[in-house]
C-alpha cells in the first residue's frame, strides 16, 4: 500500500515537474513574442518616422524651388516691361519746356510747335504720302504714356506688334487734330494736355486731367 502510495506521489511530481517545465516553456515562448512584438514595433517606428522626414524634407526642398522660381518670376517682370516699353525721344518735361518751343510753325530735332488748341508736337520722322481728314479711315503704330516720373506706358500697338485702324474722328480730339497734321510714313510725337484727351472723367488706367504723351506712326490714310 505504501510503495503504490509512493509510486504516485512520485507519479504526481514526474507530472509537476512536466508541468512546471511546460510553463517555463510558454513562459519563453511568450516572452520572446514580447521581445519580437517589440522589436517589430520599434522597427515599424523607425521607418515611418524615416518616411515621414524624408517626406518633409521633399516638401521643405520643393517649397524653397517653388519659392525661388516665383521669385525669379517676379524679378524678372520689370525686365520684361522695360524691354518691351517704346523709347520716346521726347520726354512730357521736354514739352513744359518753354524753352524747346519753336519760334515758328516749323519743329527742328530740338523744338516742338504747340497749336492754338494747346497740342504740342514734335517730328521724329517725316512722311512723303497722303495726309488724313477729320473723316478718314487710318492705320497706324502708336505708344502711349503718363506724364508721371515712370512715363507710365499705359497703351502700345508696337508691344503687341499689331497696328491699329480707326476713323479719325472717332478717338480724342488730340488725336483727330494732331494726325492731320502728318503724312504717311510720319511718326510725330505728341503732347496731349487733359481737354483734348481724356478731361476730368480719366478713363481706364488714365486718371482724370491727366495730359498724355503719344508717339504716332501715320502708316496709311484709308479713304
Amino acid at each position: 500500500m505504501r510503495v503504490q502510495t509512493l509510486s504516485g506521489v512520485i507519479h504526481n511530481v514526474m507530472d509537476l515537474t512536466f508541468l512546471v517545465r511546460l510553463g517555463l516553456t510558454q513562459i519563453n515562448i511568450i516572452d520572446m513574442t514580447i521581445n519580437s512584438f517589440k522589436k517589430t514595433t520599434v522597427a515599424a517606428a523607425i521607418v515611418v518616422f524615416a518616411a515621414s522626414a524624408f517626406t518633409s524634407c521633399n516638401n521643405a526642398d520643393k517649397k524653397a524651388s517653388d519659392s525661388a522660381a516665383q521669385e525669379d518670376i517676379h524679378l524678372a517682370q520689370p525686365a520684361e516691361e522695360t524691354s518691351n516699353k517704346t523709347v520716346m525721344p521726347y520726354s512730357a518735361e521736354f514739352f513744359k519746356n518753354e524753352a524747346n518751343k519753336a519760334a515758328s510753325t516749323s519743329a527742328s530735332d530740338s523744338t516742338y510747335v504747340e497749336t492754338p488748341s494747346g497740342l504740342k508736337y514734335a517730328i521724329i520722322k517725316e512722311g512723303n504720302g497722303k495726309s488724313p481728314s477729320a473723316t478718314d479711315e487710318v492705320t497706324v503704330n502708336y505708344a502711349g504714356q503718363l506724364t508721371d516720373l515712370d512715363a507710365t506706358e499705359f497703351d502700345s500697338s508696337y508691344a503687341r506688334q499689331q497696328p491699329a485702324t480707326f476713323p479719325l474722328n472717332g478717338v480724342i480730339k488730340g488725336w483727330t487734330e494732331g494726325l492731320q497734321l502728318m503724312k504717311e510714313g510720319a511718326v510725330y510725337e505728341f503732347y496731349i494736355p487733359a481737354d483734348l484727351a481724356y478731361g476730368e472723367n480719366g478713363g481706364g488706367p488714365i486718371p482724370p486731367n491727366a495730359p498724355l504723351v503719344f508717339q504716332v506712326e501715320l502708316i496709311s490714310v484709308n479713304k
